[in-house]
């Protein structure tokens, strides 16, 4: 197959920032070109300066970096005066998408803390994301997609923003109920991004229920079905240390989608299906 007949794709790894353990998997990744984009929590408490400039020196030209909006529990907000709360953090995200549902967020307080996050990324990178996403896909639901919209054009304007709405051919699926719910969504999220100008990506892939006994290399190949040249395709790759399994569900399987992708199936995979890493 020609170089120029291959479809590229984008392959994020998202939380980098959670612990440090996850983050050293994904800087490994990258460095063995296994994966070409993470995105960043700059709200999590053991996001640090260090580990900034660590997955700067791993991506160089390699990969792309981006801001992983986080307004979702066990992290904390970085603005003085966000609210909703409970006991200093965030909402669970059941809560918090409740309220953005039913438009009871408040706008400015979004702005704010979506403003103070892209600060931390610039701070901590010195420049502005590639690419714009949301830990627990928040930034999909209604009042928050507005928000980062407005924090993207008057910070990144470059930047594009990941929909979540999957290829049209894996929409009839039924497979996938939380893929359903994120086609909906993301289906608004695209026109409000083309009326902010504010570029999207043309699909994306990667959702599964995150059950404890999923088979990561028997799911990947379907996330590459129908995926179209510049579809991003999301994973969650790590190591597991007590940190992880204090602050976060997924676990384990982090370590399953890490095995994967150092293995020899995945890049094969990817040249047999048409596919290169953008």
């Amino acid at each position: 197959m020609s170089e120029t007949s291959l479809r590229r794709i984008w392959l994020c790894a998202d939380d980098y920032g959670m612990t440090p353990a996850v983050d050293a998997a994904i800087r490994d990744l990258i460095g063995r070109g296994r994966i070409n984009a993470t995105s960043v929590m700059v709200a999590s408490q053991n996001f640090s300066q260090d580990q900034a400039v660590a997955l700067a020196v791993a991506a160089a030209a390699r990969a792309a970096i981006g801001l992983h909006v986080t307004l979702t529990a066990p992290f904390r907000p970085l603005s003085s005066s966000f609210a909703p709360l409970r006991d200093g953090a965030f909402l669970p995200l059941s809560a918090m998408a409740g309220r953005a549902l039913v438009r009871s967020l408040t706008p400015a307080l979004l702005d704010a803390e979506i403003a103070a996050q892209f600060s931390a990324f610039r701070a901590a990178f010195g420049r502005t994301p590639d690419f714009v996403d949301g830990h627990q896909h928040i930034h999909v639901f209604p009042q928050i997609r507005q928000a980062v919209l407005r924090a993207v054009r008057q910070n990144a304007p470059q930047a594009w923003l990941r929909q979540c709405g999957r290829p049209a051919a894996a929409r009839k699926s039924l497979a996938d109920p939380k893929g359903l719910i994120l086609d909906a969504l993301s289906a608004k999220l695209r026109r409000l991004a083309a009326q902010y100008g504010v570029r999207t990506n043309p699909a994306f892939a990667g959702t599964y229920a995150f059950g404890a006994h999923a088979d990561y290399a028997k799911l990947f190949p379907r996330f590459l079905d129908a995926l179209p040249d510049g579809g991003v395709v999301m994973c969650h790759p790590g190591k597991v240390d007590a940190e992880l399994r204090r602050l976060d569900p997924v676990t384990d399987l982090r370590e399953r989608e890490y095995a994967y992708f150092l293995g020899e199936n995945f890049p094969q995979l990817l040249a047999a299906r048409g596919y290169a890493l953008a």
